[in-house]
């Protein structure tokens, strides 16, 4: 008998989830189905979510609910202005037929007073759509990926299956509360932008030599020394060093960096690329040592690249220090500049 009642006990339990799972799914997980409004070409995956904050271009609330509950024809809001626009909400509380809606509630979003629009007018919208759960105290937001283009032939947009009746009329769902429901749009303009930010490189780019001379190198303190600023591409650049070393290096070794630094009159202020060979000239001979970097320079002055060991201090004897006096170069062999240009 006792095992009777266990029986009896897991399958009342499975059936209760069954039906407690079932009821839940559409709110709980993320959906995603296809969209039939008037498009069959842009069947993208549409997503169902619950948000707390409100609709912000229409609500509509209709008391007394089940008077209208049962109608199939739509009900149209007032005119809303969104974004220099007119539009409508149309509702359809038993589905619209023609648009796949049997057994939803269909909603859409229509344009107006497309009288005054010039000939072959468009307006690309981000549309969300809104059913208000009064028991969760959140909107359920019905969207896709899709970007609904209103002009003369499509004024309307919107979903034929927004949310199943079976969904929206079971009073454990919240959707329907005190005989009261409430709908609402977000309607979001797409401007296309007409300039865009076209970044380009440039190798070899004029006056792309920089020679830096450092007189009485036995005199120099332990501090950072810079050469005057060179343009190249956009932008100022520098050489900086200190002699008695930094990081891994110091203090048996000299070390070269490249900085950027501001930019020239009109220039479009973006990170710059800079490739760069850096070298420590031979004075007796043609065999200078190398380094070279590339990188990202951010749009703040100061930003630095290059090495802690371009040679060994006592290296410099053999050519490199001629009368106190040691050469850098930098010769930029690829920079960026940016442009603000028509699409």
């Amino acid at each position: 008998m006792e095992n009777g009642r266990w029986s009896l006990r897991v399958i009342c339990f499975a059936f209760f989830f069954i039906i407690t799972s079932s009821s839940a799914e559409f709110l709980i997980q993320q959906v995603t189905e296809y969209n039939s409004s008037y498009n069959p070409n842009a069947n993208l995956g549409v997503t169902r979510e619950l948000r707390t904050e409100r609709p912000s271009s229409k609500i509509v609330t209709i008391g007394n609910f089940s008077v209208v509950m049962e109608r199939f024809e739509p009900y149209e809001s007032s005119v809303i202005e969104a974004s220099g626009y007119k539009w409508r909400l149309i509702l359809y509380v038993t589905g619209n037929k023609d648009d796949g809606g049997n057994n939803h509630v269909s909603l859409y979003v229509r344009i107006e007073d497309t009288e005054s629009l010039p000939t072959g007018w468009e307006v690309n919208v981000d549309l969300k759509l809104f059913v208000f759960n009064a028991r969760r105290g959140k909107y359920l937001t019905v969207t896709d990926e899709a970007v609904k283009r209103y002009n003369q032939g499509n004024r309307e947009w919107g979903f034929g299956q927004l949310i199943p009746l079976s969904t929206f009329r079971n009073p454990n769902q919240g959707f329907i509360v005190q005989n009261t429901v409430s709908f609402g749009a977000e309607i979001f303009i797409i401007r296309p932008v007409g300039q865009q930010e076209r970044v380009s490189f440039v190798s070899n780019p004029p006056d792309n030599v920089f020679t830096w001379r450092i007189l009485r190198f036995s005199s120099l303190e332990d501090k950072i020394y810079y050469s005057s600023e060179f343009l190249v591409g956009d932008r100022f650049w520098r050489l900086g060093f200190n002699p008695k070393g930094e990081g891994e290096g110091r203090p048996h070794a000299i070390p070269i960096f490249l900085y950027a630094q501001g930019f020239r009159p009109n220039a479009v202020e973006t990170s710059t690329w800079g490739a760069v060979n850096l070298r420590l000239r031979h004075q007796l001979g043609s065999n200078p040592k190398r380094a070279s970097s590339a990188a990202w320079y951010s749009i703040q002055p100061g930003h630095r690249e290059g090495v802690s060991n371009i040679i060994l201090r006592k290296d410099l004897q053999d050519g490199y220090l001629v009368k106190d006096s040691i050469v850098f170069e930098a010769e930029m062999v690829r920079v960026s500049v940016t442009n603000i240009v028509p699409v």
